[in-house]
């Protein structure tokens, strides 16, 4: 089966990219979460965007949010995006096919999200001048269109470089996301607001699992192509 992925040092290099964000955004949300201790943070209670509130303390969506190290996050978050971008297009081959094309159209989607995140805060102060907009905006398109990413390369997987398990591994984390996804909106909506946190992350995390899988996937297929190259054609058939 034909792959849709790149080969040699850019495609290597894609795969670390690739890897290498969701270990970053992790790293910078539990930096920040330790530091914001006054109330403490809960991951399951509190949302995840208050992570990346800077500035005084304040009473945003309902929550206390007191984040003393929020640059850090919303640092975090740009990074992330930037990577999965510029990780994506080096991996994947737009010349061969649909398929990859799509993968990267969702890539780019989700890596700005989470950027817009970074970069417009969910404060009051955005709330009253109309940026909260592209915070949600970026919030909700990371996690519809970094979901059907994930499901998008595990029905791929073979041709990306993945394992059986991986693939459905991938596919399944999509999934997972897709369905949490209506549970986290009807927690918001509704005015429920119970342990909004943890069904943000149940949206989330599937997500930045799903990338550390591609990346590592992708990063272990180009390894072993590099140290097994397949014999030529003419060769294989005389053997």
């Amino acid at each position: 089966m034909n792959p849709i992925v790149r080969s040699g040092a850019a495609a290597r290099a894609g795969a670390l990219l690739i890897l290498l964000g969701p270990l970053v955004s992790w790293t910078a949300e539990f930096i920040t979460a330790a530091a914001w201790q006054d109330p403490p943070y809960s991951p399951l209670y509190n949302w995840v965007s208050h992570l990346g509130l800077t500035g005084p303390s304040q009473t945003a969506f309902g929550q206390v949010a007191n984040s003393p190290l929020g640059a850090v996050m919303d640092t975090g978050w740009v990074i992330y995006g930037s990577l999965l971008i510029i990780g994506t297009v080096l991996v994947f081959d737009p010349r061969k096919g649909a398929r990859p094309i799509i993968i990267m159209i969702l890539a780019v989607l989700a890596g700005v999200g989470v950027s817009l995140v970074g970069i417009f805060q969910g404060s009051n102060a955005n709330v009253d001048n109309g940026l909260i907009a592209f915070h949600t905006f970026g919030a909700q398109g990371v996690m519809l269109a970094g979901n059907i990413m994930a499901i998008a390369v595990g029905a791929g997987g073979t041709r990306i470089g993945l394992t059986r398990g991986r693939s459905i591994a991938s596919t399944a984390l999509g999934t997972v996301g897709l369905i949490a996804f209506p549970l986290f909106m009807t927690d918001v909506f509704t005015g429920w607001m119970w342990n909004i946190g943890l069904f943000e992350r149940a949206v989330i995390y599937p997500i930045m699992i799903g990338h550390a899988l591609l990346g590592s996937s992708v990063a272990a297929a180009q390894r072993h192509r590099a140290t097994h190259p397949v014999a030529p054609l003419s060769a294989r058939v005389v053997s």
